[in-house]
């Protein structure tokens, strides 16, 4: 099998790297709008009437699809769309408790250095380490509203008060990722004011939901149907998220090409895959070839390769044709493990 290198995927995809911020703008904003939209009937709707139903269904994935654009804001440059940036993080990133700069660890997602050992936040060998790892990390989806309201509504005002656990916040909960062990490598400065005004309106918008809550503004019953709608949410994440990769890295230090040919790309239907698969997560193998590349350039590149690669090449074999028979093979190939202990510890130490 050839392998192939991000120089020659780039030589044949150089017109493509262009970011086109009204694509982002209109895809946003006309996301959001399903999003909310779809909360408030949801909300309102009869009680298990085929309208809320919908409604719920709809909502979930669209608060996905805005939510992902999160993933889009880390590859853009520090100084280029700012206004973009800063509308999403006050419509997704402070709702959902989780600004943009919780993604900044992202970089080590795509280090060769880091990928796929114990220093990258959003990597687990499930494959190597048993079948339970991926249970264990399917029943962590109900905790993590919990735990993100937890976090603005105590830890962030504690830390304040309390130095050390500002760092301690900063450095262990305070990164997207789905490694609970993880840190960050490079814990920013415990008073930098870009992370205190994230994490104060994380604060207010908590606090001003539990006001309205214990004012009896917010029903209770409001609350809990908003607790589903982010389960959901996040449940279409994390079963992304297994899709992504095989996970067969067992803590070593890769090549580039090793990283791309542990990632997926995702090819079948091509409505019911950008659903589950949103802004350019579909195009996982080719987003670590070439993780320059614009969500919104990702389909014509992957045609592109796929046309002019040869027969052989290592990049063809990347493409799975849905989510199913992805994570249907992680299950499989986890269960050939042997010694689930072990495989995690020899992962951990790298």
């Amino acid at each position: 099998m050839r392998p192939i290198s991000a120089s020659e995927a780039k030589t044949l995809v150089e017109d493509l790297f262009d970011l086109r911020p009204t694509i982002y703008w209109v895809d946003f904003l006309f996301s959001a709008t399903i999003t909310y939209g779809g909360v408030a009937l949801y909300l309102t709707a009869p009680i298990y009437s085929a309208l809320q139903i919908a409604a719920f269904l709809v909502a979930g994935i669209a608060l996905f699809r805005i939510s992902t654009f999160m993933h889009e804001i880390v590859h853009i440059r520090k100084n280029h769309m700012k206004v973009f940036k800063l509308v999403w993080n006050c419509f997704a990133g402070i709702p959902l408790l989780t600004p943009s700069l919780f993604y900044t660890t992202h970089a080590d997602h795509h280090s060769n250095r880091y990928y796929g050992t114990a220093a990258d936040g959003e990597y687990l060998p499930f494959r190597v380490t048993g079948p339970s790892r991926i249970l264990g990390f399917i029943a962590t989806i109900p905790l993590l509203p919990i735990l993100a309201t937890a976090r603005a509504l105590v830890l962030v005002p504690l830390s304040l008060v309390f130095p050390p656990l500002r760092r301690w916040l900063l450095a262990r909960a305070s990164a997207a990722v789905i490694s609970h062990a993880h840190q960050r490598r490079n814990v920013p400065n415990i008073w930098s004011p870009v992370w205190l005004a994230a994490d104060l309106g994380c604060f207010v918008y908590a606090a001003s939901i539990m006001f309205l809550t214990i004012r009896g503004t917010i029903a209770l019953e409001t609350l809990g149907m908003l607790y589903l709608l982010i389960v959901y949410a996040i449940g279409l994440n994390w079963l992304r998220t297994l899709a992504a990769h095989r996970y067969g890295n067992s803590g070593r230090e890769v090549s580039h090409s090793d990283q791309v040919l542990d990632s997926i790309n995702i090819t079948g239907n091509p409505i019911l895959t950008e659903l589950i698969f949103p802004v350019g997560l579909r195009y996982h193998a080719l987003h670590h070839l070439l993780p320059s590349l614009p969500y919104h350039a990702l389909p014509r590149a992957h045609a592109r390769l796929m046309e002019a690669l040869p027969a052989d090449s290592s990049y063809r074999s990347t493409n799975c044709p849905n989510a199913v028979i992805a994570i249907r093979q992680l299950w499989r190939d986890a269960n050939m493990c042997q010694d689930s202990a072990a495989a995690m510890k020899l992962w951990r130490q790298g």
